[in-house]
C-alpha cells in the first residue's frame, strides 16, 4: 500500500516541480496526454483483457460502474443548470465524477487490502466496469459534449470505433483463443507500464491551485459525488442483494470508493471540456482517497 501511495505521490510532484522549472513549455502536457490514451492504455488492455477471466456472479460487480457513470449526467446537469456552470464543466464532472481510479490505485489497493480473491473481483469492476464505459459512453459523452454544433450519430459512433483503447479491447476479445508470443507480452508490458507515472505526470503538469477558489463549488460537488455519495449508494444496494459473497462485496464498495479516474482526466482534456477542473478532481481527489477509501472498507466490514 505504501509503495502504490510512494509511486503515485512521486509522479504528481514531479509534474508539478516540472511546470514550475520552466524547462516544459506551455502545452507540454498535450503530446503526453496523447500518449497515454493511443499507446500505453491500449497496450494495457490488450495484455489485461486477454487474460481475464469472467466468472457469472461477478456480473453484479461488473455493472456497479456503469450505474454510477449513467448516475452521473442527470447530477451534474440538474445542479449545474442551477449554479450557471456551463456544459464544458458539467462534461468534466461527469466524466471525472462518474469514472473511478479502479486501475492505477484500485487494484493495488485491493490486492493490499483483500488478497488475491479481492484483487480478481477489483480487475473485473476495472475492465468491464470502468474501462468499457470510458471507451464507450464516456468518449460519445466527451465527443458530443465539445462539439459545437449537433453530431451525427454515425460521426459519434465513429469516434468511438475508432478510439484506440476501445479498438485494443476488441482485439484483445477476439485474440483471447490465442496465446501471445513471449515477445508481445514483454512489449505490452513495458508499454502498459508507462501509464501510471506518465498520467499522473501529466496531471501534475496540468495542475493548478491559482484559480482553485472560483472552482471550490464545482470541485466540492464533483468529490462529494465520487468519494461519498456513490460509495455510500453502492454499499445499500450490495447489501440489498441476497447472497452476495462478502469478497464480491468488498471489493466492489473499495472500487467504487477510489478517486476520479485519470484517463478521464486526460479525456476531458483532449476534449477541452474544463481541463483545469478535471485535473483537480484527480490531483485532490486522489490523496483523499487513500484516506476515504480504506475507511470506507472499514465502515463496511
Amino acid at each position: 500500500m505504501s509503495q502504490v501511495i510512494g509511486l503515485l505521490g512521486t509522479c504528481l510532484v514531479l509534474g508539478i516541480l516540472a511546470r514550475h522549472s520552466g524547462k516544459f513549455p506551455p502545452g507540454s502536457a498535450g503530446p503526453l496526454n496523447t500518449f497515454v490514451l493511443y499507446v500505453a492504455l491500449p497496450a494495457l488492455v490488450l495484455r489485461v483483457m486477454h487474460r481475464l477471466e469472467f466468472v457469472p456472479s461477478l456480473l453484479v460487480a461488473a455493472l456497479v460502474p456503469w450505474l454510477y457513470f449513467l448516475a452521473a449526467g442527470p447530477f451534474f446537469r440538474w445542479w449545474g443548470s442551477r449554479l450557471g456552470w456551463s456544459k464544458e464543466t458539467v462534461a468534466a464532472l461527469v466524466l471525472t465524477g462518474g469514472l473511478g481510479n479502479t486501475a492505477f490505485v484500485g487494484l493495488p489497493m485491493a490486492e493490499a487490502l483483500l488478497g488475491s480473491e479481492g484483487l480478481a473481483v477489483a480487475v473485473v469492476v476495472d475492465q468491464l466496469g470502468s474501462f468499457l464505459a470510458l471507451s464507450t459512453l464516456a468518449t460519445l459523452g466527451a465527443a458530443r459534449a465539445s462539439a459545437e454544433a449537433e453530431l451525427p450519430l454515425r460521426s459519434l459512433v465513429k469516434k468511438v470505433a475508432t478510439f484506440p483503447p476501445f479498438v485494443a479491447l476488441v482485439v484483445s476479445l477476439l485474440l483471447r483463443p490465442v496465446g501471445y508470443p513471449a515477445w508481445v507480452e514483454s512489449v505490452l508490458d513495458r508499454l502498459g507500464s508507462l501509464l501510471t507515472p506518465l498520467a499522473l505526470f501529466s496531471v501534475g503538469l496540468q495542475l493548478r491551485f491559482s484559480g482553485l477558489k472560483a472552482r471550490l463549488p464545482a470541485l466540492s460537488l464533483g468529490l462529494f459525488y465520487k468519494l461519498v455519495l456513490v460509495p455510500g449508494v453502492v454499499v445499500l444496494l450490495l447489501l440489498a442483494v441476497p447472497s452476495l459473497p462478502p469478497v464480491v462485496v468488498q471489493a466492489t464498495i473499495l472500487q467504487s470508493a477510489m478517486a476520479p479516474m485519470v484517463s478521464a482526466a486526460i479525456l476531458a482534456a483532449e476534449h477541452r471540456l474544463d481541463p483545469d477542473l478535471a485535473v483537480l478532481m484527480v490531483g485532490v481527489g486522489i490523496p483523499l482517497s487513500f484516506l476515504s477509501a480504506p475507511l470506507m472498507l472499514w465502515l463496511v466490514r
